[in-house]
């Protein structure tokens, strides 16, 4: 039996409990620095209060202490390390092994240590790197998004006592995440600092080795949104674990609206496969809601390279998020009103989009509405009868997820017994609560009363599903005693849970203090040292122990010249339909290509066929066609 995992993100303690009260198994949630969104920092005691809302549903919080560390910061990244023990998060996500190396060597035998979690920062793409993970101590890595469900499976076939974690939903970087350094290069924003500028999602020109225009300003590093919902079930049978929803920016409307969609799903893989795999935390979500994809932010759906190379992953057009399609624009009506040929309902304030004749998203609000005709408060000049009308704003699904909108509760089933000195409450079959009381016979049935008294569960964890109670129970217990039995029962369950929350700590403490004796496993290597990203003295002397020379600062302390900036397995040269190798056209340009940004930039394009990947590489300065 393995357990599977919905990990949902968390921008703050919102967030965080709006997804374990939707479905979530885990949170990811970013601590007060190093998180690898700088703008999704919280603080000590929201963390602590996420930890305790979702332990009693058994759910776990990971911390992302994912970013590259400055020396003048060690001390502290010690201090947050210590913090982030002593409150019980269950995991560190982590990118610089200074980290790893102080929770490993540094700490105490009695100081409780989280689990080690390989962010995806560390560039996790093969079986090698995974297998070397393990060896210096993580319990999980979180695998490249590029992966193939095929190289999922390989991987857990060679590795399989580590726990695999993959991306599910959401945005994607078109480079392989810790080895872009485009931001850094471009504006001095560091991505593996969490400061990432979106270089990506600008416009560029594609340029050939004479300067022939092959594109003109288009966003050609763009992604759609990864969306594999449909790919969960044979992710599961690869080997995955944990079930990844991208997001920490995101609001709690994003959040309920995903992590719905991806926990019914999941349930109904368990419910098929009932031998191999359950879920890893306790609780079911009844919604007040119907869960859609499509009604939250994306930039269009893609599978990216779940079952091999795709050429529609990218959004050349927009990196903007377009919605749900609509319908089609059916009539206009001077410059008031439209008409939408669609079984879609509209409501006033929606926000719609369509692409132009210049390949541009513009959007508008719907300011009133009747029926399918739609009166924006200023009508588009450029929308024309024929057009694809996209929703990228629904008001009333906003407004409906804006409330409460799940319960998550564990059910448990109640079977009060008379015992020897009164009564006795059993929760799941185990005796939980006691209560001294006569054995007073009752005049009447009191069954209803008692089944009213003890599911009285109110705002706690639990609900009661059913109450075991004899048909004729012969006593009469005073309503105030139930109550009194019912609040001891919920008592005990909560310390119950806390009690399995020290068990699973203890359990992580003993797996911790024995992770030095692993076998010594060879570190992969980089063709670019500075690939490793060591940028303070103890990720340099952890390195040095692993048999790595002359390693060199990280691009962030020390800048190449002309550097490679971008690893991406995405190929502009396929997407466009010109990659041979794969039955494409011959292209008619001469390489190399550029691309050019709107101030002259140029970045050199290298087609690495034989590992199937595209290299950008920063050139600096705008080329002449005699360059």
């Amino acid at each position: 039996m393995r357990e599977l995992e919905l990990l949902a993100p968390a921008k703050n303690l919102e967030c965080g409990i709006a997804a374990i009260d939707h479905g979530a198994d885990a949170v990811y949630i970013g601590a007060p620095q190093f998180g690898a969104r700088a703008a999704a920092g919280n603080t000590i005691e929201d963390i602590l209060k996420l930890c305790e809302y979702a332990h009693q549903f058994e759910a776990k919080v990971y911390v992302t202490v994912n970013t590259i560390v400055f020396d003048n910061e060690i001390q502290q990244l010690k201090c947050l390390i210590h913090e982030l023990s002593n409150i019980g998060v269950d995991a560190i996500l982590v990118q610089d092994m200074a980290v790893r190396k102080i929770l490993i060597d540094e700490y105490a035998a009695s100081d409780f240590i989280p689990s080690l979690h390989a962010s995806t920062q560390t560039d996790n793409q093969t079986a090698e790197k995974v297998r070397w993970l393990k060896s210096i101590g993580f319990d999980r890595v979180v695998l490249a998004r590029e992966l193939s469900i095929e190289e999922i499976a390989a991987i857990h076939q060679e590795v399989p006592d580590v726990e695999l974690e993959v991306f599910v939903h959401g945005a994607l970087c078109v480079s392989y995440s810790g080895l872009c350094y485009a931001s850094q290069y471009c504006f001095n924003r560091s991505a593996n600092r969490g400061e990432c500028a979106q270089f990506c999602r600008m416009k560029f020109d594609l340029l050939d080795a004479n300067g022939r225009e092959i594109e003109h300003q288009r966003h050609l590093l763009s992604l759609k949104d990864m969306c594999q919902i449909d790919n969960l079930e044979s992710l599961a049978l690869a080997g995955a674990t944990s079930f990844k929803i991208e997001g920490r920016l995101k609001d709690a409307i994003y959040v309920k609206n995903v992590v719905a969609a991806y926990s019914e799903r999941l349930n109904q893989i368990v419910q098929h496969h009932p031998e191999e795999f359950c879920r890893s935390s306790k609780g079911r979500c009844k919604y007040q809601f119907t869960p859609n994809l499509q009604k939250t932010f994306n930039r269009g759906y893609t599978t990216y390279f779940a079952n091999g190379r795709r050429a529609d992953i990218a959004s050349f057009d927009t990196p903007k998020a377009m919605g749900e399609f609509v319908g089609v624009v059916k009539e206009i009506r001077g410059r008031q009103s439209f008409n939408i040929a669609s079984t879609t309902s509209f409501t006033n304030g929606d926000g719609l989009c369509f692409f132009n004749d210049n390949h541009e998203l513009e959007g508008f609000r719907a300011n009133k509405v009747e029926g399918n005709r739609i009166f924006p408060l200023k009508m588009p000049s450029s929308l024309r009868k024929g057009m694809r009308i996209y929703r990228n704003n629904d008001i009333q699904f906003e407004r409906l997820l804006s409330k409460p909108s799940a319960v998550r509760k564990i059910a448990v089933t109640m079977q009060l017994i008379a015992s020897q000195q009164g009564f006795s409450l059993l929760v799941d079959n185990e005796q939980v609560a006691e209560i001294i009381a006569e054995h007073q016979l009752a005049q009447t049935s009191q069954r209803e009363n008692i089944v009213r008294q003890l599911t009285k569960l109110g705002d706690t964890p639990y609900e009661c599903s059913k109450v075991k109670l004899p048909e004729d129970f012969p006593y009469f217990i005073p309503s105030s005693r139930l109550t009194e039995l019912r609040k001891k029962a919920v008592l005990a369950l909560m310390e119950k849970s806390q009690e399995a929350t020290k068990k699973r700590r203890e359990r992580i403490q003993h797996h911790q203090e024995n992770k030095k004796s692993e076998d010594s496993v060879p570190v992969p290597q980089y063709p670019y040292t500075f690939l490793y990203n060591i940028a303070n003295t103890v990720a340099s002397s952890f390195y040095q122990q692993q048999d790595v020379k002359n390693e060199v600062s990280a691009f962030e302390v020390q800048t190449p010249d002309y550097p490679l900036i971008m690893q991406c397995r995405y190929c502009l040269r396929y997407t466009l339909g010109y990659c041979v190798k794969n039955g494409g056209k011959r292209p008619s340009w001469k390489e190399p290509l550029s691309l050019q940004l709107s101030d002259g930039r140029l970045f050199r394009l290298e087609f690495d066929c034989q590992h199937c990947q595209m290299n950008i590489y920063g050139m600096t300065k705008q080329r002449s066609p005699h360059d």
